[in-house]
C-alpha cells in the first residue's frame, strides 16, 4: 500500500546514478552491504547496515530529501523528512 505522497515527491525528475557502487566507499576504499541513490542529485550511497552509512550522511549534508533502493529487484524509497515510506518510489531511475 502506497501512503499519501509527501511534498518532496513532486519536486522528484529522473535521476542518473553518479557511481556504481557508493561514492565515498569507492573513494575511501570502504565496504558497503545495500546501495541507495539520492532521488534529487543522483549521488549513491551506502544503506544504513553499512559501516559508513554515507546515504544517510549524504542527507544530512544536502536535505535532498528522497532516497531509492539500487538494488536490483527493489524499487521502494524513502523520505527522510516525512518518514514515508514508498513501494515502489514512482519516479523512474534511468541507469547508465
Amino acid at each position: 500500500m502506497t501512503p499519501k505522497p509527501c511534498a518532496h515527491l513532486k519536486a522528484l525528475h529522473p535521476v542518473v546514478p553518479s557511481a556504481k557502487g557508493c561514492e565515498d566507499c569507492l573513494r575511501l576504499g570502504t565496504q558497503w552491504v545495500h546501495l541507495r541513490l539520492c532521488m534529487t542529485c543522483g549521488h549513491v550511497g551506502c544503506c544504513n547496515d553499512s559501516p559508513m552509512k554515507h546515504a544517510t550522511a549524504h542527507f544530512h549534508a544536502t536535505a535532498h530529501p528522497i532516497i531509492r533502493s539500487l538494488k536490483p529487484g527493489e524499487a521502494w524509497g524513502w523520505c527522510y523528512l516525512d518518514e514515508i515510506f514508498y513501494d515502489p518510489l514512482p519516479v523512474p531511475v534511468t541507469v547508465r
